[in-house]
C-alpha cells in the first residue's frame, strides 16, 4: 500500500512491533509553530555529495524516546559527574531488577509452558501458508520467501524459479527483507534489509540479469523508490530523524547527490511514487502540517517543484491521474480529511477542488488510486466499510464490510489498471480472510481458497460509555458465546489513545487463546486515539489528555454494571503512549483493576519532555505540550503523569517488559518508575494492619536482546 500515505493516516509517528507484526514503514512527527519555512533545495548537477550514514529506526505508530539519559548543565565537570552518577544509579537499578527476575520468573515456568504450547497449537491451526505478495513486470513476476527473492514467469506451471537474492549470501541471515523496488525496465533491483533485534536497515542495490551482481549497499536508508531505470532516490536516517533525500545514479558516470534537506526538526521526510509512476513525491511532515515537493521521472535531473508550500495545520498527500494531481488533505472545514484535485501545472491549494468530503467522526484507514476509481477504506464507530469513488460517472459506492471485521489490510502492489482490488480482513479473535471487491461486477468477493477454520463461538459486542463530560466513547468487546455468568469471568481491557493512532486489533492467538479460555476481550477506543477521525485525536491531546484518562475510567465502570466482569476479575494492558492512560488510572483508580501489563511503556512523561537533548522530545511536543516554555503544561503533565503521581495505596499487581537497549524510550525511567511504585505499594501495607492485607506483584521483565521492532513469530512467542 502506498507508505507516504500511511505516514499521514495512522498518526504521523512511530510504532512498534506490538502494533502489527506487519511493518508499514511510519513516518514524520509533531509540530506546533511553523513559523517560516525551513527547508532548501539542492541542484543535482553539483559535485557528488560524500554523506556520513548512521542506523536508522524501524519506523512504526508508537511513543519512543533514546536511551540517553542527564541533563545538560553548563559546567563541564558538573555534567560528567551528573552523567556518572546517572549511569551508576542505572546500572545499579537495573542490576536489582535482573536480580529480582531471575528469583521470581521459575514460578511461571509451568504456566509459560502450558501457554507456550496453546499458543504453537493454535498459531499451526490459524495461519493458512497463503503465497508473498507477487509483483508482475510484463511476463516476469518477482516474489519473496524465507529470505530469499525469486523470479519465475507468469506463464510457468511448472513452478520454475530463479534466486536472485539470498540474505544467507550477502551476510544478512539474521535479517529480514522489508521492502523491494525493481526499477523500470527491470534493470536493477533494491532492497532493504533489517535485523529484528536492530533499529539498523541496508539497503543493498544488485543488477539484474543472467547473473545478478551487488552494485551498491546503503547504510541507513529509510525510504527508496526509482525515478527511472537507472536513477533511484532514497532518504536516510540520523539519531531517528529523516530529513535528507540522495539520488543515486547506475549510469556509466554514477554519482551520488544531496537533492533535498529539511531543516525543521518538527519535520520528517519521505518519498513515495505515484501509482501511475509519473512522479516521485519528497514528503515533508510534522504532526500537523505537510509539504510535498515533486520529481517529474520523465526529468530526473530537474529541481524538484513544491505542490504547496507548508502551512500550519494543512495535512496533504499526492497521487497523480491523467495530467491532475489528487489531493488527500485535511485543508477547509471541517478539519477531516477530503479528497480534492488540481491542475499540475497550478497546483496551489487556491486551485484544489473538492472531489469528495468524508462524514464527521470518520476515520479515513486507507486510500489506493486506479485507473478509473479511488477506493478509500474507512471506519465508523468501530464499523469498516468500502467508499469506491468513479472519476467516470462521478459516483460514490459504499459497501459496509462484515460485522466481525475490525482490521483490513490492503494487499501489496496493486496494478492501476487492475480490475479488482484484493484485501484482507480480521479481528483480534478472527485469523485474515481474504475479499476481492470487482469494479466490473461493481460487488464484494469473498475469497474462499485458504482452508482456515471459521471462528464460531466468538461473540463481538459494540458499546457506547458515557465519559465525565458525557462525551459517547466506542467500546468492542469479544467474548466466548457459551460462557455463562459473564460476570464471574475475567475480562482483559487494552487501551492506547495517543497519536491519532488506533488500537491494534489485528489477529493474535493469544487473544484467541484467552476467548477459548473464558476471558472477555474489552478495546477501549478513547480519546486521542484516531477511531473516529482527527477531531477524536485533537480532543485527547495537550491540554486534553486527561479526557482520555476519563475515558478510560468511564469505560470499565460501564463493563463492570453490564455484567462483563468485576474489578477484582479485571486487568489493564497496554503498551508504550499507551502506558500514559493505563498508569494514571492505576494511580487515581486503583480499585478498578487487579492487575497491569504494559509492554515498554512511556510512565515518565515530564522528565522526558524536559529534556530537548532526546532526538525525538521536539517532535514530541504537539502530542505532550511544552514543559519548558509553558509552566501551565508543565502543571497539567505532572497532574497525570504516572511516575509522579505514584502514593502509598492499594495497587494492582502489574508486569512490565521493557528493552535494555531500547534506543527510543529511556529505560532508566521504567527503572524509576517501578522502585518507586514497589515502595509505595510496601509503604500502604505497612501503614495498614488489616487482616489478610494484599501486597501486589510487581514485576519487571528487562530483556537485554529485545528492541522495538518487528519481530518473528518465534521470538513473539518467546515474549
Amino acid at each position: 500500500a502506498c507508505v507516504g500515505l500511511r505516514n499521514l493516516l495512522q498518526g504521523l509517528g512511530f510504532s512498534v512491533k506490538y502494533y502489527s507484526r506487519i511493518n508499514h514503514p511510519q513516518t514524520t512527527y509533531p509540530c506546533s509553530k511553523i513559523k517560516v519555512k525551513k527547508c532548501h533545495i539542492l541542484n543535482c548537477s553539483g559535485c557528488t555529495c560524500t554523506h556520513r550514514t548512521t542506523p536508522l529506526g524501524s519506523i512504526l505508530p508508537w511513543r519512543f524516546f533514546s536511551c540517553k539519559e542527564g541533563t545538560r548543565i553548563s559546567s563541564k565537570r558538573k555534567q560528567n559527574t551528573t552523567v556518572v552518577t546517572s549511569e551508576l544509579l542505572h546500572k545499579n537499578l537495573l542490576k536489582s531488577e535482573l536480580e529480582n527476575w531471575n528469583d521470581i520468573s521459575p514460578i511461571y515456568k509451568p504456566m509459560t509452558k502450558r501457554i507456550k504450547e496453546k499458543l504453537e497449537e493454535l498459531h499451526n491451526k490459524y495461519t493458512f501458508n497463503s503465497e508473498s505478495p507477487r509483483m508482475r513486470f510484463g511476463e516476469n513476476v518477482y516474489f519473496e520467501e524465507n529470505g530469499c527473492i525469486f523470479l519465475s514467469k507468469a506463464d510457468d506451471d511448472e513452478g520454475n524459479v530463479d534466486i536472485l537474492f539470498s540474505t544467507d549470501d550477502l551476510g544478512f541471515s539474521d535479517a529480514f527483507i522489508q521492502r523491494i523496488r525493481i526499477s523500470p525496465h527491470q534493470r536493477y533491483m533494491a532492497v532493504s534489509l533489517k535485523r529484528e533485534s536492530s533499529e539498523e536497515a541496508t539497503c543493498v542495490i544488485m543488477k539484474l540479469g543472467h547473473f545478478p551482481v551487488v552494485k551498491k549497499i546503503i547504510p541507513s536508508v529509510f525510504s527508496f523508490e526509482w525515478a527511472t531505470s537507472d536513477v533511484l532516490y532514497y532518504t536516510t536516517q540520523k539519531n531517528l530523524k529523516c530529513q535528507n533525500v540522495f539520488m543515486t545514479t547506475f549510469t556509466n558516470q554514477k554519482h551520488t547527490k544531496l537533492v533535498y534537506t529539511e531543516q525543521d526538526p518538527r519535520f520528517f521526510v519521505d518519498i513515495y511514487l505515484t501509482k501511475d509512476k509519473r512522479f516521485l513525491t519528497i514528503n515533508s511532515n510534522s504532526k500537523t502540517t505537510s509539504e510535498v515537493w515533486l520529481v517529474d521521472c520523465r526529468n530526473p535531473f530537474e529541481l524538484p517543484a513544491c505542490v504547496q508550500a507548508r502551512t500550519k495545520g494543512v495535512i496533504y498527500h499526492i497521487e497523480h491521474r491523467n495530467d491532475e494531481l489528487y489531493i488527500l488533505t485535511t485543508y477547509g472545514e471541517p478539519a477531516e480529511y477530503k479528497l480534492m484535485k488540481a491542475p499540475v501545472a497550478s497546483s496551489g491549494k487556491e486551485n484544489w477542488q473538492l472531489v469528495y468530503a468524508l462524514e464527521k467522526k470518520t476515520k479515513l484507514v486507507d486510500f489506493e488510486m486506479f485507473s478509473d476509481d479511488c477506493i478509500m477504506f474507512l471506519k465508523n464507530t468501530g464499523h469498516l466499510y468500502l467508499n469506491v469513488i468513479s472519476f467516470v460517472s462521478h459516483s460514490v459506492q459504499s459497501i459496509q464490510l462484515p460485522t466481525w471485521a475490525c482490521e483490513f489490510e490492503l494487499e501489496s502492489h496493486p496494478e492501476p489498471t487492475t480490475s479488482t482490488c484484493y484485501f484482507q480482513l480480521s479481528s483480534p479473535v478472527h485469523p485474515p480472510k481474504r475479499f476481492a471487491y470487482s469494479f466490473k461486477e461493481n460487488n464484494l468477493i469473498e475469497q474462499a481458497v485458504q482452508e482456515v477454520p471459521i471462528i464460531t463461538n466468538c461473540h463481538t459486542t459494540r458499546l457506547l460509555a458515557k465519559s465525565k463530560d458525557e462525551t459517547l466513547v466506542p467500546i468492542t468487546v469479544f467474548h466466548n458465546m457459551n460462557s455463562k455468568e459473564l460476570h464471574r469471568k475475567p475480562l482483559l481491557v487494552h487501551v492506547y489513545g495517543a497519536y491519532g493512532i488506533d488500537l491494534n486489533m489485528s489477529f493474535k492467538e493469544e487473544k484467541l487463546m484467552l476467548i477459548e479460555e473464558g476471558w472477555i476481550l474489552a478495546y477501549c477506543h478513547v480519546r486521542g486515539g484516531g477511531e473516529l477521525g482527527l477531531s477524536w485525536h485533537k480532543d485527547g491531546c495537550q491540554q486534553n489528555k486527561l479526557k482520555g484518562l476519563h475515558d478510560l475510567k468511564a469505560c470499565i465502570m460501564l463493563l463492570h454494571e453490564l455484567g462483563f466482569s468485576q474489578p477484582k476479575h479485571t486487568a489493564l494492558a497496554a503498551a508504550s503512549a499507551g502506558g500514559v492512560l493505563a498508569g494514571a488510572l492505576c494511580n487515581t483508580d486503583p480499585e478498578l483493576i487487579r492487575a497491569m501489563v504494559l509492554q515498554a511503556p512511556f510512565v515518565d512523561v515530564l522528565n522526558t519532555m524536559m529534556k530537548t537533548h532526546l532526538p525525538l522530545t521536539i517532535e514530541e511536543q504537539e502530542e505532550w505540550g511544552n514543559p519548558l516554555e509553558d509552566e501551565k503544561c508543565m502543571k497539567y503533565i505532572k497532574s497525570y503523569c504516572p511516575y509522579q503521581n505514584i502514593k502509598p495505596q492499594c495497587y494492582p499487581s502489574v508486569f512490565i517488559t521493557a528493552y535494555e537497549n531500547d534506543q527510543r524510550i529511556p529505560l532508566t525511567g521504567v527503572l524509576r518508575y517501578v522502585q518507586k511504585l514497589r515502595k509505595a505499594a510496601l509503604d500502604h501495607a505497612s501503614r495498614t494492619s488489616k487482616k489478610g492485607n494484599w501486597i501486589p506483584n510487581i514485576i519487571l521483565d528487562v530483556q537485554a536482546n529485545g528492541s522495538h521492532c518487528d519481530s518473528s513469530w518465534e521470538h513473539s512467542l518467546d515474549e
